[in-house]
């Protein structure tokens, strides 16, 4: 038996448009939701979100129930996270702070058994071979693992065509708050630099024939960044909406006194 189909890799391979929630709770129900309303993939965040090996597990546990593929964005670009969370059974993984090609190649070899790659070989007792029923997922396993590489500096903007013609790395996301701060503009992504910036690298990346990723926080720019060619689309946060949706409430009990 091989290792299960990777659907969003497929479907960021065919060109087709994914759109997703950024996660953030680091709950296992807040999860459970996320992955049934709707939404091509939820993103479990290890980098700015408290969320540790086991929890991550836990998250991907209730969202197995649900129509979302499961992305997690480890902490950082760390040989040894990213073999736990690939034997927990994520095969879609983000990784931040990918400056260079020699960084993306050494991503790719961190997804793959040798001789591609240096993934340590222990997954007979984990989660991604279902505890061992998968038996011929070590052999099977690379055809099914995304990896989405996260250029967020200038640096990396300037090595963007190197990055994405990276054999191996099938997704190349821009991140937008910290390539704007990097670029001198901390807080103000909207500045024209930075949107220049955005614009000129999702055309590299998709010339390369590689799918380009961006979330934003305002529906209203949804459609256009579709339209760019960002095709791996996050589209909002839990815990911001979340928020906007207990507040919008308090506001409406509140006026009913007035």
């Amino acid at each position: 038996m091989p290792a299960p189909r990777n659907a969003l890799k497929s479907a960021l391979a065919e060109g087709r448009l994914q759109t997703g929630l950024w996660m953030a709770f680091a709950h296992p129900t807040a999860a459970e939701i996320a992955a049934r309303a709707g939404f091509d993939w939820c993103l479990i965040d290890g980098e700015h979100a408290p969320n540790d090996v086991p929890l991550i597990q836990a998250q991907c546990q209730a969202m197995s129930g649900g129509s979302a593929s499961v992305v997690v964005r480890v902490p950082v670009g760390d040989v040894a996270i990213i073999k736990q969370v690939l034997d927990i059974g994520v095969q879609t993984i983000l990784v931040p702070m990918v400056d260079t090609a020699e960084q993306a190649a050494r991503m790719v070899r961190a997804v793959r058994y040798p001789p591609h790659g240096i993934r340590g070989v222990g997954a007979a007792q984990s989660r991604a071979t279902f505890f061992g029923e998968i038996t011929d997922y070590i052999h099977s396993a690379a055809d099914e693992i995304c990896l989405i590489v996260q250029a967020e500096t200038r640096t990396a903007i300037g090595n963007i065509e190197a990055i994405a013609a990276t054999p191996g790395v099938d997704c190349v996301f821009i991140g937008p708050a910290d390539l704007a701060a990097d670029m001198g503009h901390l807080g103000n992504m909207s500045h024209p630099e930075v949107v220049a910036a955005i614009e000129g690298a999702v055309k590299k990346i998709r010339a390369a024939g590689k799918a380009a990723g961006i979330v934003t926080f305002d529906t209203t720019q949804m459609a256009h960044l579709a339209g760019l060619g960002f095709n791996f689309l996050g589209v909002g946060g839990d815990i911001a909406c979340y928020a906007s949706a207990v507040r919008a409430l308090a506001q409406q009990a509140r006026a009913i006194d007035d």
